[in-house]
C-alpha cells in the first residue's frame, strides 16, 4: 500500500465521521481538532482507519502525532512493517 492510499483511507474516515466538511479542508498540516473532531471523532477515525489497514495498534501510540501528514506517515510505516 503506498502513503497516498493510506492518506485516501484516513480522509475517508474522516468524512465519514465529519459528513458536513469540505473535502478540501483535509490538509496534512492540519489536525484532525482543527477540522472539529472531538476526541471520540478522532477515535473512531483512528479506529476504523486501522481496521481497514489491518492494522492492531494501541490507541495511546498516536498520542504524539500532531497532524494529519504525521498520521498518515506513522500508519504507512506501520503497514509496511509487517
Amino acid at each position: 500500500m503506498t502513503r497516498a492510499e493510506v492518506f485516501a483511507v484516513v480522509q475517508n474516515n474522516i468524512l465519514e465521521v465529519l459528513p458536513d466538511l469540505d473535502p478540501a479542508l483535509i490538509e496534512e498540516s492540519k489536525s484532525m481538532r482543527d477540522l472539529g473532531a472531538n476526541s471520540i471523532d478522532r477515535a473512531d477515525i483512528i479506529i476504523e482507519t486501522m481496521q481497514q489497514l489491518t492494522l492492531t495498534l494501541k490507541i495511546s501510540n498516536f498520542s504524539g502525532i500532531s497532524n494529519i501528514g504525521g498520521l498518515v506517515d506513522f500508519l504507512f510505516a506501520q503497514t509496511n512493517a509487517r
